[in-house]
């Protein structure tokens, strides 16, 4: 008796889990695609039917937006008052640490009208404690030396001083060179400085200056001409 062979199956190709895998993702993108389009039209047509809640929040907008610029334009001009009524007794000066005389230094130019004063003083500083422009367009290179005792403390000299104009004007390019001390400078320290151009701030005019009104500038003799205005 003779055996039949087998049938042979039908080879039907299956997909593949690779496959399934990769038709996943963009299904699911479909998927989100056609529900973002939804809600977009959904947003919209509610905004159509409820236009005057969009009328509402312009006008809150507009009003939140006039409040904080008035709020700001304040602001700044409580800060330029203060600035204004900015004053310092000696005593309170004694009492500031080296690198806050130099602050207030700072601060008390910006009093004046220098609204780029700036402090600069720290290590490599080459002289200059404090940078500013006035309002005459002259540039300030101010060197400060503060005691902590005041007018007992030790006198600023020449040494100093010759420090303050080997950088002033030749690295800083200064039209005024100042030094500003809350103690004493030696008298060969103030003739080596009118001989140099040298601007000096002594504890009797640094009082004068702190606790008044008038700018450094209307107290020092013998400032440089304001810089002619250059043409752009």
């Amino acid at each position: 008796m003779t055996r039949r062979p087998p049938a042979k199956r039908g080879t039907t190709r299956r997909p593949t889990r690779r496959r399934s895998r990769q038709d996943a993702p963009i299904t699911v993108l479909a998927v989100v695609a056609v529900a973002a389009v939804a809600l977009v039209v959904m947003v919209v047509n509610w905004l159509l039917a409820h236009w005057w809640l969009l009328l509402v929040v312009a006008v809150f907008a507009v009003l939140g937006g006039i409040g904080w610029r008035q709020q700001r334009t304040q602001r700044v001009q409580w800060e330029q008052a203060r600035a204004r009524a900015l004053r310092y007794g000696l005593a309170q000066l004694d009492a500031l640490s080296h690198r806050q005389f130099e602050y207030a230094v700072r601060d008390l130019m910006n009093r004046d009208g220098c609204a780029d004063a700036v402090q600069v003083g720290g290590q490599g500083d080459l002289g200059a404690d404090v940078k500013a422009t006035d309002p005459q367009g002259r540039r300030w290179v101010i060197q400060c030396k503060h005691r902590r005792h005041g007018e007992r403390g030790a006198a600023v000299g020449t040494p100093e001083l010759q420090v303050l104009n080997g950088t002033g004007r030749p690295v800083h390019k200064a039209d005024v060179v100042v030094m500003v001390t809350n103690g004493r400078i030696t008298q060969p320290g103030r003739i080596f400085a009118r001989q140099q151009r040298l601007h000096l701030v002594d504890r009797q005019l640094l009082g004068s200056w702190a606790a008044g009104s008038r700018p450094l500038w209307e107290l020092l003799p013998s400032l440089p001409p304001p810089r002619t205005p250059q043409l752009s």
